[in-house]
């Protein structure tokens, strides 16, 4: 029993007309009825009644038919999963991450994946601005702050997360249970730079509120901003990420009110772009990762 002629026997119960089978299989009607009679010897059962030019199914017809439809799916499941390896295993994934503790959390899981995806070339890009790349298809996904909708991409949220007053345990503020955001105006600043995403946030509430912030000290490194506060050298506001991401016990952390600063992070890929197996992996080890925390 060969697939051309399961194949053959598939498209006459279809159409149940040997002519019309043919011309969509491109072949002869002889070559057709051939296929069909080499079939039924194998069998040794007839499995269409011919009356005229009309055909039915036999009863061992509609048995062979019924698992001509488990053979088509296993085949068309076993190319797909072997093409989904190929691409997984041999293939290459791009992502890229806002700059910060995403990026940081992303890294972190990298060596979980590579373990599982050992030939896969990968690639792991910090940046400010995803958009650019995403859209000249230089990245299979972003993990970045979500904001509103944009038809060019889809959306995957990850999880919504709070932002602190982080002081160090001397500071006195440190008592507090919680601290208004306007507090920060009177306060000795450490702050990430100006082109830093969190930082836009926070300037942003800060010229809701009718102020400027002016930090005393920039930074770019996580741990420096850390060893800063820790010092005694100012106060941060910094997101609930970072602080699980690094030893922060030495620290004070403030829930902040007035507002609260909120964010939501997820991934976002351009719509027409093909999500292959390598990038679903990553995302479902992303996905597991965020909901144990």
């Amino acid at each position: 029993m060969e697939l051309r002629q399961l194949e053959c026997f598939k498209t006459v119960c279809r159409e149940l007309h040997f002519t019309r089978a043919s011309e969509i299989l491109g072949i002869t009607q002889p070559t057709l009825s051939y296929q069909i009679k080499l079939l039924e010897d194998e069998l040794g059962v007839p499995l269409f009644n011919r009356i005229g030019k009309k055909i039915s199914m036999t009863a061992a017809g509609e048995i062979l038919y019924k698992h001509c439809h488990t053979v088509f799916a296993s085949l068309a499941g076993a190319r797909q999963e072997i093409h989904e390896w190929q691409r997984s295993e041999r293939g290459s994934l791009a992502v890229a991450a806002l700059i910060g503790e995403i990026n940081e959390l992303v890294s972190r899981l990298l060596g979980e994946f590579y373990k599982a995806h050992p030939k896969l070339q990968f690639t792991l890009r910090g940046m400010e601005d995803v958009t650019r790349p995403l859209i000249l298809e230089e990245l299979d996904f972003a993990v970045t702050i979500l904001t509103e909708e944009d038809e060019r991409f889809e959306q995957i949220p990850l999880y919504e997360e709070e932002f602190y007053l982080v002081t160090n345990q001397d500071h006195p503020l440190a008592g507090h249970s919680t601290v208004p955001f306007d507090e920060i105006r009177n306060q000795h600043v450490v702050m990430f730079p100006a082109t830093h995403r969190c930082r836009q946030m926070i300037d942003s509430v800060c010229s809701v509120k009718g102020f400027q912030l002016h930090p005393r000290i920039e930074t770019t490194t996580i741990e420096s901003l850390l060893l800063l506060i820790g010092a005694g050298a100012g106060v941060s506001i910094l997101s609930k990420t970072l602080l699980e991401l690094y030893d922060t016990r030495d620290l004070k952390v403030i829930p902040l009110s007035n507002p609260s600063l909120r964010r939501k992070v997820g991934i976002i890929y351009l719509k027409s772009k093909y999500i292959g197996g390598a990038a679903r992996a990553f995302i479902q080890l992303l996905q597991k990762h965020v909901s144990l925390d």
